[in-house]
């Protein structure tokens, strides 16, 4: 009977590593994203007029807010594809 190789445990620490990545990595920006659009609901609530000025703004900070979650998309796609045990 064999037992797991160094390979297997190589593959394993990828995966887990990629699900972390994930996992950590959407945190930041889901909370970011959701502070930034409850703000901006707030402001448009108390002066609409600005409602186009203010979306148009939210909307920029939310994009800049994504790319740590695309980063970690990046990184979990290394792992799991370039991490060869």
């Amino acid at each position: 009977m064999d037992g797991i190789t160094g390979a297997e445990i190589i593959r394993a620490a990828a995966l887990l590593g990629a699900g972390m990545s994930m996992g950590f990595g959407a945190i930041g920006p889901g909370i970011g994203e959701g502070f930034a659009a409850g703000k901006a609901c707030e402001a448009i609530g108390r002066n609409p007029e600005e409602a186009g000025l203010l979306t148009r703004t939210m909307l920029v900070g939310q994009a800049v807010s994504e790319s740590t979650g695309i980063y970690a998309l990046v990184v979990a796609l290394l792992l799991i594809f370039v991490v060869k045990g």
